[in-house]
């Protein structure tokens, strides 16, 4: 049996979505506590990290703990990260927990969008993700989720326009090891429009990968939304290095879906390298 690879994907109570120490205190080492006990050898604290100033939301978006950041025009203001005390917590668990490989990182949202502070980034953590977690919807500075845009936008034209923002990331300068959640348009896909197919989509979820294969990156097979076309399209698109995470925002998630997510790896020709974190590759 396939040892579990690291977990490379996790927040913690320095995550602003997490609702912070208030509403979370504790999560990381409740989350180390987590991969040890079902055998994740390595764990990589993904904290967010925003540089867009807002972006639109709807109060349904936000979960009860998030709402006091929505302002009354209807947009979502995060609060800065705090690096410094990130990093002591991560040191704290490191010492607590010697037998668990702990890599500190962040996960940026938008990092086209910001490549200096992604430089900066990428020189004082072990891993940064880059992410799409919003889309113009305007002027240049207006933004918003694809859950709210899916409200009044037809749903082919988010997730088209999703997939070619992450062809305008793959493309830039900007300092990112892995690319997450390809799928993230796709999370809040209509009810009413039946099961999300992304063989609809084939053609622009496979110019995203090319782009990123292309960029010498990583793709996240994110295990929230698990589908065997992720690692399958993206060796056919020469993609040479896979990472696995579950977006866990609650320690009870680490690791979750983690024995079919490599099993769908090694399907596509990734394996494991000789380190826990060690990105799988082919």
């Amino acid at each position: 049996m396939t040892a579990l690879p690291a977990d490379a994907h996790v927040h913690s109570e320095w995550s602003w979505d997490t609702g912070g120490h208030a509403h979370a205190p504790g999560r990381m080492a409740l989350a180390c506590e987590r991969a040890l006990a079902i055998g994740v050898p390595s764990i990589v604290f993904t904290e967010h990290v925003e540089y867009e100033q807002r972006w639109r939301s709807d109060v349904e978006d936000l979960m009860p703990h998030q709402r006091h950041l929505l302002d009354a025009d209807g947009y979502v203001r995060p609060p800065a990260f705090d690096v410094n005390r990130y990093l002591a917590a991560v040191e704290e668990c490191r010492a607590r927990f010697p037998q668990l490989r702990i890599l500190t990182g962040v996960e940026l949202s938008e990092p086209h969008r910001h490549i200096a502070e992604s430089h900066r980034l990428s020189a004082v953590v072990d891993r940064v993700n880059g992410s799409v977690h919003t889309l113009p919807t305007g002027g240049h500075d207006d933004r918003s989720e694809p859950n709210t845009m899916l409200r009044d936008t037809d749903p082919d034209e988010v997730v088209i326009r999703y997939l070619m923002e992450v062809v305008a990331l793959a493309e830039s300068a900007a300092a990112f090891a892995t690319l997450t959640h390809i799928d993230y348009a796709a999370r809040a896909w209509p009810a009413d429009r039946g099961r999300f197919d992304a063989r609809r989509f084939e053609g622009h979820f496979r110019a995203a990968m090319l782009a990123l294969a292309r960029s010498g990156r990583a793709l996240e097979l994110n295990t929230r939304r698990l589908e065997p076309w992720v690692p399958l399209w993206w060796a056919e698109e020469g993609g040479r290095a896979i990472t696995f995470g579950r977006d866990a925002h609650e320690p009870s998630e680490v690791g979750a879906h983690f024995s079919a997510a490599t099993a769908m790896a090694a399907a596509a020709g990734f394996a494991p390298g000789p380190e826990p974190h060690d990105f799988w590759t082919r």
